[in-house]
């Protein structure tokens, strides 16, 4: 017993030496093992550095910055944060509805639909096709290590008539309600989003279209048959482009509220 005594002794004025009773002063800096960021290397506004070779601790942003939802017209990057309307939230009057938005889209030709629809494969190339694959099957290269099933977008409850264009940008924005989709709001522009949703409407069609009389279905990828040259959704509950998606609501947006002030 006495020797766990002066173990647990020895233990305790060891730990003192080391670390020092609190408020006691040091010649030297203590010793830190979690600092936490209590000292941060940074510079107070308006005040001179050393650091630069002009002396100014206030810095203009890097050559090339790009602003950030900015409304000056500069540069048209935005990502809807706190905006409503049709074109940001992808609802009318707390609904779903169908159809592009194609008067902030400026589709007035069809050169102009081939150009987003473009845009639209390149997008989705980048951030779709990993979990559910160049044809939308769900079968990217995520789905052959994941146990959960990735989503076959071209089943017919992803369909157009079963499941609005507005929603689908909404899924985009925000993440699917199962939660194995996260929100892409933060990274892809909302012209992109609506981008993807056109070719995803295209990819669909090219997945669904029957086959020339007298010969076999190709089982071919995108890259052979451009789905991109397929025309876009033709809603007849869509809009015309003058007058802005006056589409019939397709679904109740089950959080209206979030879509009014996303």
């Amino acid at each position: 017993m006495k020797y766990f005594f002066l173990s647990f002794f020895a233990g305790v004025f060891l730990v003192m030496g080391v670390f020092g009773l609190r408020g006691q002063k040091f010649s030297h800096p203590p010793i830190e093992i979690f600092p936490d960021m209590d000292r941060q290397d940074f510079v107070k506004g308006q005040k001179p550095s050393n650091f630069f070779h002009d002396g100014m601790g206030a810095r203009l942003p890097v050559k090339g910055t790009i602003p950030h939802s900015s409304d000056d017209g500069i540069f048209p990057v935005e990502f809807g944060q706190g905006r409503s309307g049709y074109y940001y939230t992808g609802a009318i009057n707390d609904y779903f509805a169908s159809g592009l938005p194609k008067k902030e889209l400026g589709l007035e030709n069809e050169a102009d639909v081939q150009t987003l629809l473009r845009r639209g494969q390149e997008r989705f190339g980048i951030y779709c096709t990993i979990c559910h694959g160049e044809k939308g099957d769900g079968k990217g290269t995520v789905s052959r290590y994941m146990a959960l099933a990735v989503a076959n977008l071209t089943e017919a409850r992803f369909g157009a008539d079963q499941y609005p264009a507005g929603k689908l940008f909404h899924v985009i924005t925000h993440g699917s309600a199962s939660g194995n989709m996260s929100g892409y709001g933060a990274n892809i522009p909302v012209r992109d989003r609506w981008a993807i949703v056109a070719y995803l409407r295209a990819l669909q069609d090219s997945q669904q279209a029957p086959a020339p009389a007298g010969k076999e279905t190709p089982a071919a990828a995108p890259a052979e048959k451009d789905p991109a040259a397929a025309p876009a959704e033709k809603d007849p509950a869509a809009a015309p482009a003058d007058k802005g998606p006056a589409a019939e609501p397709a679904e109740k947006d089950p959080k209206p509220a979030g879509d009014a002030t996303n």
